[in-house]
């Protein structure tokens, strides 16, 4: 990676977009969703204003952090971090793969993955300054979120964003995930999880403003790389939760992801609709996780 002037963060609303808030509706009953995940019922909750990064956080601005800091990620520190298999050069496998998870064998425990080596020790993001950073935990946007003045959004002003002004939609543009044939977000194509054919142009992330913006101006707020909120999960808090500024539980074991990955397919995973939710242990890292910030 290129060296970079450390550059101060701190409280800057540039890059921002500035939402109104007010009143909408969270959540979904749609038949083809993940009940058991949370995903309703739906309610009316209503939001202060607030503004939201209109890209996820870049590996150039990831990078300014560490520069700045000497921050190093939880990846970094543990030596390894999870690589999705077909990402990993055959010629390679049995010596960087150090093991798999059980019930998702497509997740591979490679040493020395981490945030600027995305599939393994010989890569780097030299040619992705402006791509999403991943292999991020949540205490590593956690901390970042904290050194640029901001936080990382609730799950309510993640949903709110994302709907881009649509109520009760499917997808940031409506109902309907390719209309007209066109590819709006980076998610799988092909037989999951042995072929990506790649059709709306990439089989890996891609740069955050690659496809257009939602209806208040943020790219890539779905498909792409999964981003982290502030909140614990839990799947029957909507229920409970107040209907104005809800922050989630106190308390749990697994911090909520929205908006669904490159690696999503219909087939086992149609979570890039925006109401759709799922989670991680605060220091797992991925391939596929990053994350961006609200003020």
């Amino acid at each position: 990676m290129k060296t970079l002037a450390p550059v101060v963060y701190r409280g800057s609303a540039d890059g921002m977009v500035k939402l109104d808030g007010g009143r909408f509706y969270m959540g979904t009953d749609y038949r083809g969703g993940f009940p058991g995940d949370g995903e309703g019922p739906v309610v009316g909750v209503r939001l202060k204003p607030f503004q939201m990064d209109a890209r996820p956080v870049s590996n150039e601005q990831f990078g300014e952090f560490t520069q700045s800091t000497g921050y190093r990620s939880e990846a970094e520190r543990y030596g390894w971090s999870f690589v999705f298999c077909g990402h990993i050069p055959a010629s390679r496998y049995a010596e960087l793969v150090s093991d798999t998870v059980m019930m998702t064998p497509w997740w591979c425990k490679v040493f020395g993955a981490d945030w600027c080596h995305p599939e393994g020790p010989d890569s780097t993001i030299n040619e992705r300054g402006s791509f999403p950073v991943v292999h991020v935990s949540w205490n590593d946007a956690a901390a970042y979120a904290q050194w640029s003045g901001k936080r990382l959004p609730t799950e309510a002003e993640w949903e709110f964003a994302a709907r881009g002004g649509l109520e009760q939609k499917l997808y940031p543009w409506g109902d309907e995930l390719t209309p007209d044939g066109r590819h709006l977000c980076n998610i799988w194509q092909g037989e999951f999880p042995g072929r990506d054919t790649g059709e709306d142009g990439y089989t890996a992330p891609a740069p955050a403003d690659a496809f257009p913006a939602n209806g208040y101006g943020l790219f890539g707020i779905t498909g792409n790389v999964w981003e982290w909120c502030s909140d614990w999960f839990h799947p029957r808090w909507r229920v409970a939760a107040p209907r104005n500024n809800p922050v989630g539980p106190s308390n749990g074991q697994t911090k909520v992801m929205k908006g669904g990955s490159y690696l999503c397919h219909a087939s086992y995973c149609n979570r890039y609709r925006v109401a759709a939710r799922t989670s991680n242990s605060p220091d797992s890292s991925t391939t596929n996780i990053g994350f961006r910030c609200v003020m």
